[in-house]
């Protein structure tokens, strides 16, 4: 194992020893959010995970059109672009499973859930969530607990084989499929269940036994993480923060499987204080997506505006204008989570916690107007008082002299924000 594996496959032994520390899982493709988590690492001598999704990146290339292959290159790519070692990268696969096949017959779906580790596994991912939750289309609505065990012990031995094979990384396991809905909830968020203590340590005794009659012992001992749901959630205008006394008695499950710790999904948003919290309660690897990019969209329609100031009268349209052109053009990424009237989906193609903009980012004519308006600003100064009145959330940043008045410098110094939320509360 490398070293940043390594101390990663020992996240809940030094938990069970005492230390109160964990790790941020950054759930993102976009250059500029790799970018920026990779200088974040380096400027604090810490590992970086990152981790790619079943339907962002597989061996059919997914909807990034990047294949696990390909998205190591690109990380690592960005890697030496910052200088970067490449031994603190963790790179992981989040929820893989069938549910990009689930419209096909169960044993379709799996041959090419199958393929898909084998890739993910073949291309050195050391961290790899086994998610085999979901309904194909010959099985029953809800599927047994024994099934989803089996399932994911049978994604587990195609991954041990391909490592055997290509001869790299043995891969640590998350196990557990009680998430929150990705990308934030449709539903009002009035009733979050908390994971109960006997649901989590079932998933873990029916995993083991999965993978025991599997012959897969040793990979099982290797499995360090635990999904549930803690009670965090974000829907399009509203955060639920976790409250530590809802959780006491899952908090007090992880006693009896020191083998373990919590993986907690849908973390964005949360306050420094409930971030803290988790990670003190167990709660030791924390997703992070739609956060990052929000980040980020805050700081490119900033320089938007500030663009339209320094440069009046030019034919360029603006970034908010050209996205919500490419929005309505191309619905299907943002219309069955956004409800409400006309205006209302207006307000929240733009500004929704959920963020559904970020699957239109790497469109060619988003690229191209996010190249124009950084055009404007080149390598000169953006002047502070604008920085103060579009990017007002930097403005503690230029004035600390941590963030250069400089557009790119701002667009990464917006996502160190959030990473440096994270990082206090893991102790990274």
């Amino acid at each position: 194992m490398s070293d940043a594996t390594r101390r990663f496959a020992n996240i809940a032994a030094r938990r069970a020893a005492g230390e109160k520390s964990g790790i941020a899982s950054v759930c993102s493709a976009h250059p500029l959010v790799i970018e920026a988590a990779l200088r974040h690492g380096l400027a604090r001598s810490a590992d970086v995970l990152i981790e790619a999704t079943c339907n962002q990146v597989n061996h059919d290339g997914g909807y990034t059109g990047m294949t696990p292959a390909g998205f190591r290159s690109f990380v690592e790519a960005q890697a030496h672009k910052v200088g970067f070692p490449v031994d603190r990268l963790i790179l992981g696969g989040d929820h893989l499973g069938p549910n990009s096949w689930k419209h096909m017959a169960a044993d379709a779906a799996m041959k090419k859930a199958g393929a898909m580790i084998d890739a993910y596994a073949s291309a050195g991912f050391t961290k790899m969530h086994l998610d085999t939750s979901m309904a194909c289309a010959d099985d029953p609505a809800v599927l047994a607990d024994e099934t989803i065990a089996a399932r994911a012990a049978e994604l587990a031995e195609a991954a041990e084989a391909a490592v055997e094979r290509a001869g790299g990384e043995k891969p640590v396991y998350v196990i557990g499929t009680e998430v929150p809905v990705p990308g934030g909830a449709l539903e009002a968020l009035d009733h979050l269940h908390v994971t109960a203590p006997a649901d989590a340590l079932r998933t873990v005794e029916i995993h083991a036994r999965a993978f025991s009659r599997a012959g897969l012992e040793a990979a099982f001992g290797r499995a360090i993480g635990v999904v549930v749901q803690p009670g965090v959630e974000f829907g399009n205008t509203e955060i639920v923060p976790y409250a530590p006394a809802k959780a006491t008695e899952l908090v007090a499950a992880l006693d009896r499987m020191p083998q373990f710790v919590f993986e907690a999904h849908s973390t964005d948003y949360q306050p420094a204080e409930a971030l803290n919290a988790l990670v003190g309660d167990g709660f030791a690897i924390l997703k992070v997506g739609p956060w990052l990019t929000f980040a980020l969209r805050q700081a490119l329609y900033g320089l938007s505006h500030i663009a339209d100031i320094l440069a009046p009268g030019a034919s360029r349209e603006s970034l908010p204008a050209v996205m919500e052109r490419i929005m309505l053009a191309s619905p299907d990424n943002w219309q069955k989570y956004y409800p409400g009237t006309p205006d209302e989906q207006r307000v929240q193609r733009h500004f929704s916690f959920s963020d559904r903009i970020r699957y239109y980012w790497p469109t060619p004519e988003a690229q191209r107007a996010t190249q124009t308006l950084l055009d404007v600003f080149g390598d000169k100064d953006i002047p502070r008082p604008l920085i103060g009145q579009y990017l007002g959330h930097l403005d503690p940043e230029i004035a600390a002299g941590r963030v250069k008045p400089l557009a790119h410098d701002l667009l990464i110094g917006s996502i160190t924000r959030v990473l440096d939320t994270y990082a206090d509360a893991t102790r990274q």
